[in-house]
């Protein structure tokens, strides 16, 4: 398969849109007017953009704490969610989420949940309804980090997706941490994600998660493949974030991840790859890239200025969406 020039472009803005977004965010937190913890995607855009790139609106998606980015490329509401960042009514969970329960249901977005694992069962669970609802072309995908295969409902959700034959994409974003502990301090050396999801039933493959083109175009495939048999599959994308777990810092300084291993990472950023790979082969110039930034930084400062403008919930709807 090939990607033609517009699908490119395509897939180079939108990262940079995340990027921009991503950037504004951890810049603005410091004026203490988003009350909420941020985990950010700065150097993990590819896969969701490739992943999303290839979805239809009706598709749902569900994801984790660090969700923005799987909420952007999936067509979520920028101004919605920078509003949810507030606090303010305008924000897509009404402000009562904040940057961890991201959701807009117009764009597939079905939920975003920060406790680790959680949101596997649940994917499960809206893959189930659709094949009990004989809605054949729906899939489900659900984004999840290395840390969450560690959970039991993980193994559990696995079994089920694969004794019912039910439409779901696995993603697995390994970054190689959980906060900060390297997978190697917590997993045994020799455990392999791809076999533990073949000894499932299910079709597993693992890719570089940073290179955008490669994830669009294997994603693509397997997506396919969901909607004709209506069987899961599971790829483990290898990926970096470069900020810090939860906020919008480097992290450098705590000395975890050190300077050459963060380094190293780095010269993979997928934004500055692909953005050089287009340059070279004379799809993008210095002109087009320059209209994207400023295009897309109008539309964030828009987003901010909606945010700020909008009311906050008022007390007595406190507890209306709770159930006890």
């Amino acid at each position: 398969m090939r990607i033609n020039k517009n699908k490119k472009l395509k897939l180079l803005k939108e990262m940079l849109r995340i990027r921009q977004i991503e950037t504004s965010i951890a810049k603005k937190y410091k004026d203490q007017e988003m009350r909420c913890p941020v985990h950010l995607s700065v150097g993990q855009e590819a896969i969701a953009v490739g992943i999303c790139q290839n979805l239809n609106k009706k598709d749902k998606i569900v994801t984790a704490h660090r969700s923005h980015a799987h909420y952007l490329a999936k067509g979520g509401s920028l101004k919605k969610m920078i509003a949810e960042l507030h606090g303010k009514v305008t924000g897509c969970a009404k402000g009562f989420g904040g940057s961890m329960h991201l959701i807009d249901l117009n764009a597939g977005v079905a939920a975003a949940v920060p406790i680790v694992g959680s949101t596997i069962p649940i994917g499960a669970g809206i893959a189930w309804a659709n094949k009990l609802s004989k809605k054949k072309d729906e899939i489900v995908v659900i984004f999840f980090g290395d840390g969450a295969t560690e959970e039991g409902v993980f193994f559990e959700s696995l079994d089920f997706a694969s004794l019912h034959n039910l439409p779901i994409l696995f993603v697995c974003e390994n970054n190689n941490y959980s906060v900060y502990s390297h997978i190697s301090k917590r997993q045994f050396k020799k455990r392999d994600l791809v076999k533990i999801g073949n000894s499932h039933g299910i079709n597993s493959i693992r890719i570089n998660g940073n290179s955008v083109e490669k994830v669009f175009l294997t994603s693509k495939k397997i997506i396919k493949k969901i909607r004709k048999d209506s069987k899961p599959h599971l790829i483990e994308l290898e990926t970096f974030r470069n900020l810090e777990h939860c906020g919008p810092n480097n992290d450098d300084s705590l000395n975890y991840r050190n300077i050459k291993y963060l380094n190293t990472w780095k010269k993979k950023c997928p934004l500055l790859i692909y953005k050089k790979q287009l340059k070279k082969n004379k799809i993008l110039t210095n002109k087009n890239f320059e209209f994207f930034t400023k295009n897309i930084s109008t539309e964030i400062e828009n987003a901010f200025i909606f945010a700020k403008k909008s009311k906050f919930p008022k007390k007595k709807y406190l507890k209306k969406y709770i159930y006890a």
